[in-house]
């Protein structure tokens, strides 16, 4: 094992190897909260959801925001998979993602804000469809969407012009975000198990990140 570094008497910490690990630990993060996030079509059925399964929803607004956290802190080891070619378009994903990161942060929070306005009866059936729809709202959870998706595929064309891993870790991470055109389409189980791609995406990654091949560059 090679000595670590050290600066005037002091030992620099390697924080690669951790972001990555927090990269990982994020997107499994966020493969569960998907997973066990109840589907429901329209506001009165997550009224029911929220009232049946008031548990099950708090665990997943922890999760989520686990997730966020966790990716928010592992996206310093994704940008080292840049250094000339790919950089800007690198730059712009992970700007792009943050939103997207943030983003399931303020979900996460919307969805206890959401809960404690049902079990306290504070929310019924006759206006739960207007607050769906409210403008405000609908933005937020459409910027929301589309910066983790559009994030991912800007870095995943960001990989292939850097070539600083293997082609099928860029090529899950678009596939998973062309995924969502088509999710309209699909099964629900089938739905949900694409994210699958994108936690094979950023563990692949997260393992590169790691290589000695790749920290030798990092110098």
């Amino acid at each position: 094992m090679p000595a670590p570094k050290t600066y005037g008497g002091l030992v620099r910490m390697d924080w690669v190897p951790v972001s990555a690990a927090l990269l990982l630990t994020g997107a499994l993060a966020l493969c569960l909260g998907g997973f066990l996030l109840p589907s429901s079509d329209n506001g009165s059925d997550s009224l029911r959801i929220v009232e049946e399964q008031s548990g099950q929803w708090l665990t997943v607004a922890v999760i989520l925001f686990i997730a966020s956290v966790c990716l928010t802190l592992g996206l310093p080891a994704v940008l080292t998979m840049f250094e000339h070619r790919g950089w800007t378009l690198g730059m712009i994903s992970g700007i792009v993602l943050e939103v997207g990161f943030i983003g399931t942060a303020g979900f996460a929070m919307l969805m206890v804000f959401f809960r404690s306005l049902v079990i306290t009866d504070a929310i019924r059936d006759r206006n739960i469809d207007d607050i769906a729809h409210e403008a405000g709202l609908a933005v937020f959870l459409y910027t929301w969407i589309a910066g983790l998706y559009l994030g991912e595929l800007l870095l995943g064309i960001a990989l292939l012009r850097a070539g600083t891993t293997p082609r099928w870790i860029p090529a899950a991470l678009i596939l998973h975000a062309l995924s969502f055109t088509i999710s309209g389409v699909l099964p629900e189980i089938l739905t949900k198990a694409t994210i699958l791609l994108l936690v094979a995406g950023f563990a692949g990654i997260a393992v590169q990140t790691t290589t000695p091949e790749h920290r030798r560059r990092l110098g």
